[in-house]
């Protein structure tokens, strides 16, 4: 399986890109996550270059066929006033154009958030929740927030936590499990299989 994280923070040090690299090391063998880092490079969304027929840029291109080609997504946000930030939005809204279909249409989506404050990016994650649920997403009903984030990473940008890297696994086996059911594991706990990934995460 394939997992596309993408990371809504443009800083080079940022808690929620080093949070979405922690995720790639916490998944199973057989699930690869890949990081995009083709935020800056997309233009301010204008339905001009994006009409039927037309060409839009080449790093549109490439964010609608990773995420096409990805089998889950995993979007870590930070919050700036509030909310989702800009460069994320825009993303969003160069991924989902009406006339073409959504390239989120359907994909599972597991969502996270990283701030240097107690909330862990609670407001702008419930944002990025109803944003990715209208472009056409299945997103989980989970949050994963981490406040404190400067306090959260050591300086090779790992989480210091034992506690933090159990829930952000617990968190990525629950997006694995729903994009992509274990029917071994359904059957033998009569379980569904988000229930059932937690399930074996536990043990």
């Amino acid at each position: 399986m394939k997992v596309l994280a993408i990371s809504g923070s443009l800083r080079a040090d940022s808690y929620n890109t080093a949070l979405a690299r922690a995720a790639a090391e916490l998944v199973p063998d057989d699930v690869e996550v890949e990081l995009y880092d083709g935020l800056g490079l997309l233009p301010p969304y204008d339905q001009d270059l994006d009409q039927p027929g037309s060409d839009p840029p080449e790093p549109v291109h490439e964010l609608r066929d990773r995420i096409e080609a990805a089998d889950a997504l995993l979007v870590v946000t930070p919050e700036y006033n509030g909310s989702v930030p800009g460069v994320l939005k825009n993303a969003i809204d160069w991924a989902s154009a009406r006339h073409r279909g959504s390239s989120f249409a359907g994909k599972t989506v597991a969502i996270a958030g990283a701030t240097t404050g107690q909330y862990g990016a609670i407001w702008a994650q419930q944002d990025l929740r109803r944003v990715l649920g209208i472009a056409g997403a299945r997103v989980l009903p989970e949050e994963f927030p981490l406040s404190r984030a400067q306090e959260a990473f050591d300086e090779h940008g790992q989480l210091r936590s034992a506690l933090h890297e159990e829930r952000l696994r617990s968190h990525l086996a629950a997006l694995v499990a729903e994009a992509e059911p274990a029917p071994s594991a359904v059957a033998q706990n009569d379980e569904g299989p988000r229930e059932a990934a937690l399930h074996l995460v536990r043990r």
